[in-house]
């Protein structure tokens, strides 16, 4: 069971005003949007944080909100998606895009929606290992655009395809087995000549 976030409304416009453009659609890199018959609509926007490495040992991860993500629906399927950033005028629109991860993001989120527990569905990327998952809240009522927080204990993390070598896409991850791995992964390496950690 999923209960998302309202999405900021001057994001939503910013969309739509991009979708109602032919420039925007044409310049775009998406075949599909192109070629698209019929209403082109944004939906199920979600929040993308990013998660940041701290570089302090035994601190956990923090995210940031980056920006909001929607999908854009072509009858009954999607076929892109918009993104929206953050800029000093507030928000507005980045770019279309298409390809694994819209499928991917449709999927989980499918598989999120059966679910018993109600969950707040939010993407998290890792832009240093190439990894998105779907992370579903466990505080549905929360503010999904929150500043910087960190995945909870009682969180899920769905990695999407394609996920990171040993990661496997589509299984749900509680936060306590898969954030350690995360953060292995994304801690520096030990500078040369300095002594292993035992």
């Amino acid at each position: 069971m999923l209960r998302p976030s309202p999405a900021p409304a001057p994001a939503l416009r910013s969309v739509l005003a991009a979708l109602g453009s032919p420039t925007a659609v044409r310049e775009a890199r998406t075949p599909a949007l192109r070629a698209a018959q019929g209403p082109l609509s944004p939906e199920l926007p979600l929040p993308v944080h990013v998660l940041g490495v701290t570089g302090t040992p035994g601190q956990p991860p923090r995210t940031r909100l980056a920006g909001w993500r929607f999908l854009i629906r072509n009858g009954e399927r999607a076929i892109a998606a918009a993104d929206t950033m953050l800029t000093p005028d507030g928000w507005s629109f980045s770019h279309f895009f298409e390809g694994p991860y819209v499928t991917s993001t449709e999927r989980a989120l499918l598989q999120a929606e059966a679910l018993p527990v109600p969950y707040q569905p939010r993407l998290l990327s890792v832009p240093e290992l190439y990894m998105l998952t779907l992370w579903l809240h466990a505080e549905p009522e929360a503010d999904g655009a929150g500043a910087a927080t960190a995945p909870a204990a009682a969180d899920l993390l769905v990695p999407l395809a394609p996920a990171p070598p040993g990661i496997a896409a589509h299984r749900p991850y509680q936060v306590a087995d898969l954030l350690p791995v995360l953060s292995t992964r994304l801690a520096p390496p030990p500078l040369l000549g300095s002594a292993a950690p035992a």
